[in-house]
């Protein structure tokens, strides 16, 4: 999951938006501080939408500069998506895997580091699985 990022120069900084996410906005004070707090910016921002029960945006902007999110991270928001596609919420997950609510709360914690079989088993449930792609870093 990778989103184009708008880097301006300010002050003595470069600030950071997302337009894909309006909410994504930060600074830091090179290039490469920037693109690190942004990818921070973007889990918060995503965080906020699945709390909030919103869709979550999909990428769609182009741009010079992309922040890819962890794997981890990736897997867990097209999980919660999967569950908004299906209309299944946490509760009917729990018990189709036979768990307690607070570990399908873990599973979509972008700063939980959950197992990936975890999350395999909950696309499971879904009639879904997970393909693993890797590309050349640009």
């Amino acid at each position: 999951m990778r989103y184009a990022v708008t880097l301006t120069k300010d002050g003595d900084g470069i600030s950071v938006c997302v337009p894909d996410i309006l909410e994504a906005l930060t600074f830091g004070e090179d290039r490469d501080d920037a693109l690190a707090r942004a990818s921070d910016a973007i889990e918060t921002a995503l965080m906020g939408y699945m709390a909030a029960r919103e869709d979550i945006p999909a990428p769609k902007a182009k741009g010079r500069h992309y922040v890819t999110l962890p794997a981890l991270s990736a897997a867990k928001i097209e999980l919660y998506s999967a569950m908004r596609a299906a209309g299944l919420g946490k509760a009917a997950l729990a018990k189709r895997l036979g768990v307690a609510l607070p570990q399908i709360d873990r599973l979509l914690d972008l700063g939980h580091a959950s197992r990936l079989d975890a999350i395999e088993r909950a696309f499971a449930v879904l009639g879904k699985t997970i393909s693993i792609e890797v590309r050349d870093a640009a």
